[in-house]
């Protein structure tokens, strides 16, 4: 796949996605404005997407991430694939998180048929959050549930990656490389932030550590919301 092409597939995604998109961005405005938080959820490569949306130059102070260490693919990639499918989980993370009904989850699973996403959106509906998912529609309609139910099922908003089963796209006969989840992902996170900013101008939101000045403005946000968002540390 060219370099035209993969810009081809992200404007499609967020042409396809754009009214979801909106929806999206009322629900994590409200949540916002209520003084809640997005909470942020994924395991395995999804995982990365958690990273993106946690402390990071531009992004939404009000974001604390779900996870927990056996999901990481770098301490053991065979782990962190048993983790994700292993019953319950999910559901303690969600549990010991503190999730309220003015929060908003966001829970990145391209799939979205393995325990751990599909505990954790369980577990928000439960408590009244609104639950935003990120999976392809396509790959997970494909796939049987080992959860018993799918993510997208469980949503009330649905960001659809449009990934086909197996997320690979080259060469186009065959493919079997050139995964498009991230991409997809990133491209409808990114397109989030805009809309979030345009309908809250005054969001909170992170500055670059690496630009002069900026470290007083994040040390004042780590001190407002640490209590809260305990993985910020200490500024």
């Amino acid at each position: 796949m060219s370099g035209l092409a993969l810009g081809a597939f992200v404007d499609r995604v967020l042409e396809e996605n754009a009214p979801a998109l909106d929806g999206a961005a009322d629900a994590v405005v409200a949540t916002l404005q209520a003084d809640g938080l997005v909470r942020t959820a994924g395991a395995g490569h999804s995982l990365a997407a958690v990273m993106e949306s946690f402390y990071r130059a531009g992004g939404l102070a009000q974001v604390r991430p779900l996870w927990h260490p056996s999901l990481l693919p770098l301490a053991n990639a065979a782990e962190s694939t048993r983790a994700e499918r292993q019953p319950g989980l999910g559901a303690s993370v969600a549990a010991s998180a503190g999730i309220e009904s003015r929060d908003a989850l966001v829970i990145f699973s391209n799939s979205g048929i393995n325990h751990y996403p599909v505990e954790v959106a369980q577990a928000a509906r439960e408590l009244g959050a609104t639950v935003i998912a990120v999976t392809s529609v396509r790959a997970s309609s494909a796939s049987e549930p080992r959860a018993g139910h799918r993510l997208l099922d469980l949503a009330d908003v649905v960001l659809d990656t449009l990934v086909p089963p197996g997320d690979v796209s080259a060469p186009v006969a065959q493919p079997v490389t050139v995964p498009l989840s991230s991409l997809a992902t990133n491209a409808l996170w990114s397109a989030l932030l805009e809309r979030i900013v345009a309908l809250e101008q005054d969001v909170a939101l992170w500055r670059s550590a690496n630009v002069s000045g900026n470290d007083s403005a994040n040390a004042a946000l780590i001190e407002r919301l640490g209590p809260r968002i305990p993985e910020l540390g200490s500024a």
